[in-house]
C-alpha cells in the first residue's frame, strides 16, 4: 500500500520572492531537523531555465514502536532537483530519500506557480508518495507514521517559509528606506 498526501497553500507575496526564499530556507527555526544543504550541480539551458540538484541531510525521529536495530542511525540524505524558469514563472521541485529506503521512500514534488487569480501572491502545490516495503506486516503502520509525520513538517516548512520570507521583506524594506534618507557630506 501506498499514501498519498496533496496541500495546496498561497504565500502572500510574489513569485520571485517565494521562488528566492525557496533556496534561502535553509537554515531557520523551524527546520531545525535539516543538518546542512549543499548545491552539487547547477545549469541554466538554453531557454533561460535554471537546474539545480542539491544534497541535504536532515536528521529525523523514529517512532516508539520502531524496531531500533534496523536503524543505526536516523540521519537520512536526500536529493533535491528543481526546475526554475522565469519565463513562465513556474518552479518543480522533486525530492526524495537516498537511505532508509527500504523501510520507508519519502517522494515529493512541489510545483511554485504565480497565484491564478491575485499576482501578489504565490501557490504552492505538495504532493508525496510515501512507500514502505518493510514487511512484517509493518508497513501500513510505517506509511501511516510516514504520512501524519509529513502533514507535520509541510506545516513547519510553511512557517520557515513565512519566516524567511519577511526576512526579505525586512531587508528590501530597509533597503529602500536607506536610499531615501537624506545624504549628508
Amino acid at each position: 500500500m501506498v499514501k498519498f498526501f496533496q496541500h495546496t497553500f498561497a504565500y502572500d507575496h510574489p513569485w520571485e520572492n517565494v521562488s528566492y526564499a525557496f533556496w534561502l530556507r535553509y537554515p531557520n527555526p523551524f527546520a531545525s531537523h535539516v543538518l546542512c544543504a549543499d548545491v552539487i550541480d547547477r545549469s541554466i539551458n538554453d531557454d533561460g531555465v535554471l537546474t539545480t540538484t542539491r544534497l541535504v541531510l536532515k536528521q529525523g525521529k523514529l517512532p516508539k514502536w520502531f524496531p531500533q536495530q534496523f536503524v543505526k542511525n536516523s540521519e537520512a540524505y536526500v536529493i533535491e532537483e528543481s526546475l526554475v524558469d522565469p519565463k513562465t514563472m513556474r518552479m518543480v521541485t522533486r525530492t526524495r530519500n537516498l537511505n532508509h529506503v527500504r523501510i520507508m521512500q519519502v517522494e515529493e514534488t512541489q510545483t511554485i506557480t504565480p497565484h491564478p487569480v491575485n499576482p501578489d501572491m504565490t501557490t504552492v502545490k505538495t504532493e508525496a508518495r510515501i512507500i514502505s516495503k518493510f514487511g512484517w506486516g509493518m508497513a501500513q503502520r510505517i506509511e501511516m507514521f510516514g504520512e501524519s509525520n509529513f502533514s507535520k513538517n509541510t506545516a513547519k516548512a510553511r512557517q520557515g517559509m513565512k519566516h524567511i520570507l519577511q526576512m526579505i521583506r525586512e531587508k528590501r524594506l530597509r533597503e529602500r528606506m536607506g536610499f531615501m534618507q537624506p545624504q549628508t557630506a
